[in-house]
Protein backbone atom coordinates (compact mmCIF):
# COMPACT_ATOMS: atom_id res chain seq x y z
CA UNK A 1 0.00 0.00 0.00
CA UNK A 2 3.01 2.38 1.22
CA UNK A 3 4.60 2.14 -2.46
CA UNK A 4 1.57 2.25 -4.42
CA UNK A 5 0.84 5.74 -2.41
CA UNK A 6 4.82 7.28 -2.75
CA UNK A 7 4.12 5.96 -6.87
CA UNK A 8 0.33 7.67 -6.83
CA UNK A 9 1.75 10.94 -5.14
CA UNK A 10 3.82 11.51 -7.77
CA UNK A 11 1.48 10.98 -10.83
CA UNK A 12 -1.05 13.87 -8.87
CA UNK A 13 1.25 15.93 -8.43
CA UNK A 14 2.29 16.09 -12.62
CA UNK A 15 -1.48 15.73 -13.58
CA UNK A 16 -2.43 19.13 -11.05
CA UNK A 17 0.63 20.52 -12.39
CA UNK A 18 -0.30 19.82 -16.16
CA UNK A 19 -3.95 21.16 -15.03
CA UNK A 20 -1.96 24.34 -14.33
CA UNK A 21 -2.11 25.06 -10.60
CA UNK A 22 1.13 26.91 -8.87
CA UNK A 23 3.34 24.24 -8.60
CA UNK A 24 4.52 25.35 -4.95
CA UNK A 25 1.05 25.26 -3.63
CA UNK A 26 0.44 21.98 -5.81
CA UNK A 27 3.92 20.12 -3.83
CA UNK A 28 2.37 21.12 0.11
CA UNK A 29 -1.08 20.23 -0.72
CA UNK A 30 -0.29 16.99 -2.16
CA UNK A 31 2.09 16.43 0.12
CA UNK A 32 -0.35 17.16 3.02
CA UNK A 33 -3.52 15.37 1.45
CA UNK A 34 -1.00 12.13 1.22
CA UNK A 35 0.33 12.40 4.53
CA UNK A 36 -3.60 12.44 5.94
CA UNK A 37 -4.41 9.50 3.69
CA UNK A 38 -1.62 7.40 5.05
CA UNK A 39 -1.80 8.15 8.48
CA UNK A 40 -5.81 7.02 7.95
CA UNK A 41 -4.55 4.14 6.52
CA UNK A 42 -1.96 2.95 8.62
CA UNK A 43 1.01 3.20 6.37
CA UNK A 44 2.40 6.65 7.13
CA UNK A 45 3.87 7.40 10.40
CA UNK A 46 2.93 11.26 11.51
CA UNK A 47 6.15 11.54 13.35
CA UNK A 48 7.44 12.38 9.82
CA UNK A 49 5.50 15.65 9.56
CA UNK A 50 7.05 16.78 12.91
CA UNK A 51 10.48 17.55 10.88
CA UNK A 52 8.70 20.18 9.25
CA UNK A 53 9.73 22.95 10.95
CA UNK A 54 12.91 21.78 11.15
CA UNK A 55 12.89 21.54 7.44
CA UNK A 56 11.79 24.81 6.85
CA UNK A 57 14.60 26.31 9.34
CA UNK A 58 17.34 24.70 7.75
CA UNK A 59 16.18 26.33 4.56
CA UNK A 60 15.87 29.84 5.77
CA UNK A 61 19.19 29.34 7.92
CA UNK A 62 21.15 27.71 4.86
CA UNK A 63 23.94 29.96 4.13
CA UNK A 64 24.25 28.96 0.29
CA UNK A 65 20.88 29.93 -0.53
CA UNK A 66 21.19 33.23 0.65
CA UNK A 67 22.86 34.06 -2.48
CA UNK A 68 19.90 33.48 -4.40
CA UNK A 69 18.63 36.56 -3.78
CA UNK A 70 21.72 38.80 -4.16
CA UNK A 71 22.09 37.72 -7.71
CA UNK A 72 18.40 37.71 -8.47
CA UNK A 73 18.91 41.31 -7.44
CA UNK A 74 22.05 41.47 -9.31
CA UNK A 75 21.04 40.52 -12.43
CA UNK A 76 17.25 42.17 -12.34
CA UNK A 77 19.93 45.72 -11.61
CA UNK A 78 22.03 45.33 -14.19
CA UNK A 79 18.90 44.64 -16.86
CA UNK A 80 16.68 47.32 -15.53
CA UNK A 81 19.69 49.99 -15.73
CA UNK A 82 19.92 48.72 -19.84
CA UNK A 83 23.34 47.64 -19.23
CA UNK A 84 21.98 44.84 -21.89
CA UNK A 85 21.00 47.15 -24.26
CA UNK A 86 24.40 49.03 -24.36
CA UNK A 87 26.24 45.51 -24.71
CA UNK A 88 23.80 44.45 -27.68
CA UNK A 89 24.40 48.08 -29.32
CA UNK A 90 28.51 47.86 -29.10
CA UNK A 91 28.87 44.46 -30.03
CA UNK A 92 25.41 44.82 -33.07
CA UNK A 93 28.86 47.64 -34.73
CA UNK A 94 31.52 45.53 -33.40
CA UNK A 95 30.88 41.94 -35.37
CA UNK A 96 28.05 43.23 -37.74
CA UNK A 97 30.21 44.22 -40.41
CA UNK A 98 30.99 40.06 -41.31
CA UNK A 99 28.29 37.67 -42.36
CA UNK A 100 26.22 36.47 -39.78
CA UNK A 101 28.36 39.20 -37.41
CA UNK A 102 25.15 40.00 -35.71
CA UNK A 103 23.71 37.02 -34.62
CA UNK A 104 27.57 36.03 -33.26
CA UNK A 105 27.21 39.34 -31.47
CA UNK A 106 23.97 37.96 -30.06
CA UNK A 107 26.00 34.94 -28.70
CA UNK A 108 28.64 36.68 -26.98
CA UNK A 109 26.57 38.98 -25.16
CA UNK A 110 24.00 36.25 -24.25
CA UNK A 111 26.90 34.71 -22.91
CA UNK A 112 28.25 37.87 -20.77
CA UNK A 113 24.22 38.63 -19.68
CA UNK A 114 23.82 34.25 -18.47
CA UNK A 115 27.37 35.16 -16.55
CA UNK A 116 25.56 38.81 -14.98
CA UNK A 117 22.20 37.74 -14.68
CA UNK A 118 21.88 34.54 -14.34
CA UNK A 119 17.95 34.80 -15.26
CA UNK A 120 16.80 33.00 -18.04
CA UNK A 121 13.43 34.67 -18.55
CA UNK A 122 14.90 38.54 -18.17
CA UNK A 123 17.69 37.18 -21.00
CA UNK A 124 15.47 35.88 -23.22
CA UNK A 125 13.17 38.46 -23.34
CA UNK A 126 15.46 41.42 -23.13
CA UNK A 127 17.40 40.39 -25.99
CA UNK A 128 14.54 39.65 -28.10
CA UNK A 129 13.10 43.43 -27.71
CA UNK A 130 16.26 44.45 -28.43
CA UNK A 131 17.78 42.50 -30.78
CA UNK A 132 14.82 40.94 -32.89
CA UNK A 133 13.80 43.96 -34.56
CA UNK A 134 17.35 44.98 -35.42
CA UNK A 135 17.71 41.63 -37.13
CA UNK A 136 14.56 41.69 -38.84
CA UNK A 137 15.48 45.10 -40.39
CA UNK A 138 19.02 43.87 -41.03
CA UNK A 139 17.50 41.24 -43.49
CA UNK A 140 18.12 37.83 -41.07
CA UNK A 141 15.99 34.91 -41.84
CA UNK A 142 13.57 35.37 -38.72
CA UNK A 143 13.77 31.67 -38.20
CA UNK A 144 18.22 31.98 -37.47
CA UNK A 145 17.39 35.01 -35.90
CA UNK A 146 14.58 33.66 -33.23
CA UNK A 147 16.51 30.78 -32.83
CA UNK A 148 19.64 32.51 -32.43
CA UNK A 149 18.22 34.71 -29.03
CA UNK A 150 16.21 31.69 -27.64
CA UNK A 151 19.32 29.79 -27.52
CA UNK A 152 21.77 32.87 -25.96
CA UNK A 153 19.27 33.44 -23.50
CA UNK A 154 19.06 30.37 -22.01
CA UNK A 155 23.06 30.36 -21.32
CA UNK A 156 22.15 31.89 -18.23
CA UNK A 157 20.91 28.16 -17.16
CA UNK A 158 24.67 26.58 -17.53
CA UNK A 159 27.45 29.69 -17.43
CA UNK A 160 28.38 30.70 -14.19
CA UNK A 161 27.00 32.24 -11.40
CA UNK A 162 23.70 31.02 -12.56
CA UNK A 163 21.07 30.54 -9.62
CA UNK A 164 20.46 26.94 -11.49
CA UNK A 165 24.22 26.35 -10.57
CA UNK A 166 23.18 27.65 -6.42
CA UNK A 167 20.44 25.66 -5.92
CA UNK A 168 21.97 22.32 -7.70
CA UNK A 169 24.60 22.70 -5.75
CA UNK A 170 22.89 22.58 -2.55
CA UNK A 171 21.11 19.83 -3.41
CA UNK A 172 24.27 18.08 -4.75
CA UNK A 173 26.03 18.59 -2.08
CA UNK A 174 23.20 17.07 0.41
CA UNK A 175 22.25 14.18 -1.67
CA UNK A 176 26.25 13.28 -1.88
CA UNK A 177 26.62 13.33 2.00
CA UNK A 178 23.80 11.44 2.09
CA UNK A 179 25.34 8.42 -0.38
CA UNK A 180 28.40 8.94 1.19
CA UNK A 181 27.08 7.69 4.80
CA UNK A 182 25.16 5.27 3.39
CA UNK A 183 28.14 3.81 1.72
CA UNK A 184 29.43 3.70 5.51
CA UNK A 185 31.47 6.77 4.73
CA UNK A 186 30.80 9.14 7.69
CA UNK A 187 32.94 12.49 6.81
CA UNK A 188 33.01 13.21 2.68
CA UNK A 189 34.61 15.26 1.17
CA UNK A 190 32.00 18.39 0.59
CA UNK A 191 31.01 19.72 -2.99
CA UNK A 192 30.23 22.86 -2.71
CA UNK A 193 28.59 25.46 -5.13
CA UNK A 194 31.88 26.61 -5.94
CA UNK A 195 32.75 23.07 -7.24
CA UNK A 196 29.59 23.41 -9.94
CA UNK A 197 30.32 26.63 -10.83
CA UNK A 198 33.94 25.99 -11.71
CA UNK A 199 32.84 22.22 -13.39
CA UNK A 200 30.66 24.70 -15.59
CA UNK A 201 32.99 26.72 -16.96
CA UNK A 202 34.26 24.69 -19.63
CA UNK A 203 30.99 22.95 -20.73
CA UNK A 204 29.55 26.55 -20.95
CA UNK A 205 32.23 28.19 -22.71
CA UNK A 206 32.75 24.93 -25.10
CA UNK A 207 28.78 25.82 -25.80
CA UNK A 208 29.08 29.34 -26.95
CA UNK A 209 31.83 28.17 -29.27
CA UNK A 210 29.79 25.74 -30.91
CA UNK A 211 26.72 28.31 -31.29
CA UNK A 212 29.21 30.67 -32.96
CA UNK A 213 30.47 27.91 -35.40
CA UNK A 214 27.12 26.72 -35.82
CA UNK A 215 25.96 30.72 -37.36
CA UNK A 216 29.98 31.67 -38.85
CA UNK A 217 28.91 28.18 -40.79
CA UNK A 218 25.39 28.78 -41.74
CA UNK A 219 26.52 32.52 -42.94
CA UNK A 220 29.02 31.36 -44.94
CA UNK A 221 26.93 28.28 -46.95
CA UNK A 222 23.80 31.04 -47.19
CA UNK A 223 24.73 34.53 -47.16
CA UNK A 224 21.23 35.77 -47.16
CA UNK A 225 20.03 34.06 -44.06
CA UNK A 226 22.62 36.14 -42.22
CA UNK A 227 23.93 39.30 -43.88
CA UNK A 228 26.50 42.17 -42.64
CA UNK A 229 25.46 45.34 -41.57
CA UNK A 230 26.46 48.89 -42.51
CA UNK A 231 28.62 50.35 -39.57
CA UNK A 232 27.65 53.39 -38.24
CA UNK A 233 29.50 56.13 -39.37
CA UNK A 234 30.36 57.40 -36.20
CA UNK A 235 31.65 53.75 -35.65
CA UNK A 236 35.55 54.45 -36.78
CA UNK A 237 36.39 56.61 -34.14
CA UNK A 238 33.92 55.91 -31.65
CA UNK A 239 33.72 52.78 -31.30
CA UNK A 240 36.76 52.04 -28.96
CA UNK A 241 35.18 53.93 -26.65
CA UNK A 242 31.89 52.41 -26.51
CA UNK A 243 33.20 49.26 -26.64
CA UNK A 244 35.06 50.13 -23.09
CA UNK A 245 32.55 51.97 -21.52
CA UNK A 246 29.79 48.95 -22.39
CA UNK A 247 32.13 45.69 -21.80
CA UNK A 248 34.99 46.27 -19.22
CA UNK A 249 32.50 47.30 -16.27
CA UNK A 250 30.50 44.10 -16.66
CA UNK A 251 33.09 41.96 -17.52
CA UNK A 252 35.60 43.17 -14.56
CA UNK A 253 32.23 42.79 -12.16
CA UNK A 254 31.92 39.44 -13.55
CA UNK A 255 35.87 38.47 -13.64
CA UNK A 256 35.52 39.48 -9.96
CA UNK A 257 32.34 37.63 -8.69
CA UNK A 258 33.26 34.39 -10.69
CA UNK A 259 37.12 34.76 -9.61
CA UNK A 260 36.47 35.47 -5.75
CA UNK A 261 35.16 32.17 -5.87
CA UNK A 262 37.43 29.93 -8.11
CA UNK A 263 39.83 31.77 -6.11
CA UNK A 264 39.14 30.39 -2.92
CA UNK A 265 38.94 34.05 -1.51
CA UNK A 266 35.28 34.34 -1.20
CA UNK A 267 32.10 31.90 -0.69
CA UNK A 268 29.20 32.00 -3.70
CA UNK A 269 27.04 33.69 -0.95
CA UNK A 270 29.77 36.68 -0.35
CA UNK A 271 30.66 36.92 -4.24
CA UNK A 272 26.90 37.47 -4.34
CA UNK A 273 27.07 40.30 -2.09
CA UNK A 274 30.03 41.30 -4.11
CA UNK A 275 27.87 40.82 -7.44
CA UNK A 276 25.19 42.78 -6.24
CA UNK A 277 27.32 45.89 -4.73
CA UNK A 278 29.07 46.17 -8.35
CA UNK A 279 25.79 45.96 -9.68
CA UNK A 280 24.44 48.98 -7.64
CA UNK A 281 27.55 50.96 -8.65
CA UNK A 282 27.23 49.87 -12.22
CA UNK A 283 23.51 50.95 -12.26
CA UNK A 284 24.31 53.93 -10.67
CA UNK A 285 26.75 55.18 -13.51
CA UNK A 286 24.79 54.05 -16.31
CA UNK A 287 21.58 56.56 -15.08
CA UNK A 288 24.16 59.62 -14.21
CA UNK A 289 26.68 59.70 -16.49
CA UNK A 290 27.66 62.92 -16.09
CA UNK A 291 28.20 62.50 -12.15
CA UNK A 292 30.51 59.06 -12.03
CA UNK A 293 33.17 60.28 -9.74
CA UNK A 294 31.49 58.65 -6.44
CA UNK A 295 30.82 54.99 -8.64
CA UNK A 296 34.56 55.37 -9.66
CA UNK A 297 35.57 56.21 -5.74
CA UNK A 298 33.55 53.63 -4.65
CA UNK A 299 35.17 50.56 -6.87
CA UNK A 300 38.43 51.57 -6.34
CA UNK A 301 37.59 50.99 -2.85
CA UNK A 302 35.99 47.82 -3.32
CA UNK A 303 39.19 47.08 -4.63
CA UNK A 304 41.28 47.76 -2.39
CA UNK A 305 39.24 46.33 0.52
CA UNK A 306 39.17 42.85 -2.03
CA UNK A 307 42.84 43.37 -1.73
CA UNK A 308 43.45 43.79 1.85
CA UNK A 309 41.28 40.71 2.07
CA UNK A 310 43.28 38.94 0.33
CA UNK A 311 46.68 40.13 1.85
CA UNK A 312 45.87 40.14 5.34
CA UNK A 313 43.40 38.81 8.20
CA UNK A 314 41.11 41.47 8.81
CA UNK A 315 39.06 39.44 11.70
CA UNK A 316 38.77 42.00 14.49
CA UNK A 317 37.45 38.62 17.42
CA UNK A 318 41.37 37.30 17.96
CA UNK A 319 43.21 38.25 21.08
CA UNK A 320 46.62 39.28 19.57
CA UNK A 321 46.64 41.79 16.32
CA UNK A 322 50.07 42.45 14.55
CA UNK A 323 50.96 46.48 13.75
CA UNK A 324 50.33 45.93 10.23
CA UNK A 325 46.89 44.14 10.32
CA UNK A 326 45.60 47.08 12.53
CA UNK A 327 46.61 49.31 9.66
CA UNK A 328 45.33 47.40 7.22
CA UNK A 329 42.42 47.08 9.11
CA UNK A 330 42.00 50.80 9.61
CA UNK A 331 42.26 51.10 5.98
CA UNK A 332 39.91 48.61 5.29
CA UNK A 333 36.96 50.56 7.64
CA UNK A 334 37.58 54.28 5.73
CA UNK A 335 37.78 52.08 2.20
CA UNK A 336 34.61 50.65 3.49
CA UNK A 337 32.92 54.05 4.36
CA UNK A 338 33.55 55.30 1.28
CA UNK A 339 32.02 51.96 -0.77
CA UNK A 340 29.09 52.66 1.29
CA UNK A 341 29.05 56.34 0.24
CA UNK A 342 29.02 54.97 -3.64
CA UNK A 343 26.31 52.62 -2.71
CA UNK A 344 23.73 55.36 -1.47
CA UNK A 345 24.42 57.44 -3.85
CA UNK A 346 24.01 55.13 -6.27
CA UNK A 347 20.97 54.04 -5.03
CA UNK A 348 19.47 57.75 -4.49
CA UNK A 349 20.03 58.18 -8.37
CA UNK A 350 17.92 54.68 -9.26
CA UNK A 351 15.18 55.99 -6.89
CA UNK A 352 15.41 59.67 -8.62
CA UNK A 353 15.11 57.75 -12.42
CA UNK A 354 12.03 55.09 -11.19
CA UNK A 355 14.30 52.42 -11.26
CA UNK A 356 14.94 51.02 -7.82
CA UNK A 357 11.35 50.34 -7.03
CA UNK A 358 10.97 48.16 -9.80
CA UNK A 359 14.32 46.58 -9.33
CA UNK A 360 13.74 45.92 -5.31
CA UNK A 361 9.70 44.58 -6.71
CA UNK A 362 11.41 42.56 -9.34
CA UNK A 363 13.59 41.11 -6.75
CA UNK A 364 11.15 39.97 -4.32
CA UNK A 365 8.52 38.43 -5.83
CA UNK A 366 11.39 35.66 -7.99
CA UNK A 367 13.00 35.54 -4.24
CA UNK A 368 9.49 34.60 -2.86
CA UNK A 369 8.92 32.18 -5.60
CA UNK A 370 12.19 30.25 -5.14
CA UNK A 371 11.84 30.08 -1.51
CA UNK A 372 7.88 28.70 -1.72
CA UNK A 373 8.77 26.22 -3.91
CA UNK A 374 11.66 25.45 -2.18
CA UNK A 375 9.12 24.72 1.03
CA UNK A 376 6.99 23.21 -0.45
CA UNK A 377 8.98 20.57 -2.19
CA UNK A 378 10.94 19.83 1.10
CA UNK A 379 7.16 19.20 2.48
CA UNK A 380 6.38 16.85 -0.33
CA UNK A 381 10.28 15.49 -0.39
CA UNK A 382 9.63 14.55 3.74
CA UNK A 383 6.15 12.55 2.58
CA UNK A 384 7.20 10.68 -0.22
CA UNK A 385 9.88 9.36 2.01
CA UNK A 386 7.50 8.43 4.51
CA UNK A 387 6.03 6.16 2.56
CA UNK A 388 9.27 4.60 0.91
CA UNK A 389 9.25 6.33 -2.11
CA UNK A 390 13.18 6.59 -1.49
CA UNK A 391 13.54 2.58 -1.69
CA UNK A 392 11.10 2.28 -4.39
CA UNK A 393 13.45 5.17 -6.66
CA UNK A 394 16.37 2.78 -5.57
CA UNK A 395 14.86 -0.51 -7.15
CA UNK A 396 13.62 1.29 -9.67
CA UNK A 397 16.43 2.31 -11.32
CA UNK A 398 18.34 -0.53 -9.70
CA UNK A 399 16.16 -2.95 -12.61
CA UNK A 400 16.86 -0.49 -15.35
CA UNK A 401 19.09 -2.28 -18.04
CA UNK A 402 22.56 -1.08 -18.92
CA UNK A 403 23.78 -0.68 -14.63
CA UNK A 404 24.74 2.47 -13.50
CA UNK A 405 24.50 4.29 -17.66
CA UNK A 406 20.51 2.82 -18.10
CA UNK A 407 19.95 4.79 -14.87
CA UNK A 408 21.67 7.90 -15.52
CA UNK A 409 20.16 7.44 -18.92
CA UNK A 410 16.60 6.92 -17.31
CA UNK A 411 17.19 10.52 -14.87
CA UNK A 412 18.07 12.70 -17.88
CA UNK A 413 15.59 11.57 -19.68
CA UNK A 414 13.01 12.27 -16.88
CA UNK A 415 14.56 15.38 -16.28
CA UNK A 416 14.22 16.30 -19.74
CA UNK A 417 10.55 15.71 -19.73
CA UNK A 418 9.98 17.48 -16.71
CA UNK A 419 11.99 20.30 -18.18
CA UNK A 420 8.82 21.21 -20.62
CA UNK A 421 6.32 21.84 -17.35
CA UNK A 422 8.34 22.77 -14.68
CA UNK A 423 10.67 25.46 -13.52
CA UNK A 424 13.85 24.37 -12.47
CA UNK A 425 13.68 25.17 -9.13
CA UNK A 426 10.82 22.56 -8.84
CA UNK A 427 12.84 20.00 -10.54
CA UNK A 428 15.51 20.38 -8.63
CA UNK A 429 14.03 20.53 -5.45
CA UNK A 430 11.59 17.27 -6.51
CA UNK A 431 14.03 15.06 -8.84
CA UNK A 432 17.38 15.57 -7.34
CA UNK A 433 16.81 14.62 -3.87
CA UNK A 434 14.88 11.80 -4.63
CA UNK A 435 17.48 10.07 -7.35
CA UNK A 436 20.94 11.89 -6.47
CA UNK A 437 21.27 10.19 -3.01
CA UNK A 438 21.13 6.55 -5.77
CA UNK A 439 23.11 7.83 -8.46
CA UNK A 440 26.15 9.07 -6.35
CA UNK A 441 25.93 5.46 -4.04
CA UNK A 442 26.54 3.94 -7.58
CA UNK A 443 29.46 5.49 -8.06
CA UNK A 444 28.47 9.15 -10.46
CA UNK A 445 30.65 11.89 -9.82
CA UNK A 446 28.51 14.90 -7.97
CA UNK A 447 30.07 17.75 -10.03
CA UNK A 448 29.58 15.89 -14.09
CA UNK A 449 26.33 15.19 -12.47
CA UNK A 450 25.05 18.14 -11.25
CA UNK A 451 26.54 20.02 -14.48
CA UNK A 452 24.53 17.23 -16.80
CA UNK A 453 21.75 18.48 -14.83
CA UNK A 454 22.28 22.06 -15.39
CA UNK A 455 22.53 21.31 -19.71
CA UNK A 456 20.08 18.76 -19.83
CA UNK A 457 17.47 21.69 -18.14
CA UNK A 458 18.82 24.13 -20.44
CA UNK A 459 18.12 21.81 -23.34
CA UNK A 460 14.41 21.15 -22.11
CA UNK A 461 14.10 24.78 -22.43
CA UNK A 462 14.55 25.54 -25.99
CA UNK A 463 12.70 22.25 -26.88
CA UNK A 464 9.73 22.50 -28.68
CA UNK A 465 6.32 22.53 -28.42
CA UNK A 466 6.66 23.60 -24.87
CA UNK A 467 10.25 25.26 -23.98
CA UNK A 468 9.87 28.03 -21.46
CA UNK A 469 12.45 29.98 -23.42
CA UNK A 470 10.22 29.85 -26.43
CA UNK A 471 7.15 31.03 -24.84
CA UNK A 472 8.98 33.72 -23.61
CA UNK A 473 10.32 34.80 -26.77
CA UNK A 474 6.94 34.75 -28.45
CA UNK A 475 5.60 36.78 -25.70
CA UNK A 476 8.24 39.44 -27.37
CA UNK A 477 8.45 38.92 -30.80
CA UNK A 478 6.93 40.49 -33.71
CA UNK A 479 3.46 39.49 -35.66
CA UNK A 480 5.30 38.47 -38.48
CA UNK A 481 7.50 36.33 -36.63
CA UNK A 482 5.61 33.28 -36.71
CA UNK A 483 5.44 30.32 -34.09
CA UNK A 484 6.33 27.97 -36.59
CA UNK A 485 9.41 29.75 -37.57
CA UNK A 486 10.76 30.41 -33.76
CA UNK A 487 10.04 26.60 -33.76
CA UNK A 488 12.17 25.76 -36.51
CA UNK A 489 14.86 28.20 -36.18
CA UNK A 490 15.76 26.73 -32.25
CA UNK A 491 15.72 22.98 -33.84
CA UNK A 492 19.37 23.19 -35.05
CA UNK A 493 20.79 25.06 -31.78
CA UNK A 494 18.69 21.89 -29.80
CA UNK A 495 20.55 19.47 -32.05
CA UNK A 496 23.78 21.30 -30.32
CA UNK A 497 22.60 20.78 -27.25
CA UNK A 498 22.09 16.97 -27.79
CA UNK A 499 25.28 16.68 -29.07
CA UNK A 500 27.38 18.89 -25.75
CA UNK A 501 25.17 16.26 -24.03
CA UNK A 502 26.58 13.36 -25.46
CA UNK A 503 30.35 14.65 -25.20
CA UNK A 504 29.77 15.55 -21.66
CA UNK A 505 28.30 12.40 -21.36
CA UNK A 506 31.21 10.70 -23.10
CA UNK A 507 34.04 13.00 -21.32
CA UNK A 508 33.23 13.65 -17.74
CA UNK A 509 36.65 15.50 -17.70
CA UNK A 510 35.25 18.78 -19.34
CA UNK A 511 33.38 19.21 -15.94
CA UNK A 512 35.49 17.58 -13.40
CA UNK A 513 39.10 19.17 -14.99
CA UNK A 514 38.46 22.38 -13.88
CA UNK A 515 37.47 21.83 -9.99
CA UNK A 516 40.45 19.48 -9.78
CA UNK A 517 42.72 22.11 -11.00
CA UNK A 518 41.71 24.76 -8.36
CA UNK A 519 40.40 22.63 -5.35
CA UNK A 520 41.88 19.59 -5.55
Amino acid sequence: MATWLDLAMVAVLCVLVLAGFPVAFTLAGCAVAFAGLGIALGVFDPAFLGFVPNRIYGVMTNEVLVAVPLFVFMGVTLERSRVAEDLLETMGQLFGRVRGGLGIAVCVVGALLAASTGIVGATVVTMGLLSLPVMLRRGYDPALASGTIAAAGTLGQIIPPSIVLVVLGDQISTAHQEAQRALGNFAPEPVSVGDLFAGAMVPGLVLVVLYVTYLATLAWLRPGSAPPIDRDPRAPAAIGPRLARALVAPLVLVIAVLGSILAGAATPTEAAGLGAAGAILLAGARVAPGAARPVGLAALALAGMLALARTFDLRLARDHLASGEVVAIGVALVLGVVLAGGIVWSLVRLRAVGVLGPIVGATARLTAMVFVVVIGAQLFSLVFRGFGGDETVERILGHVPGGVVGAMLAVMALVFVLGFFLEFIEITYIVVPIVGPVLLALGVDPIWLGVMIAMNLQTSFLTPPFGFALFYLRGVAPPEVTTAAIYRGIVPFVLIQLAMLALLAAFPGMATWLPSVLFG
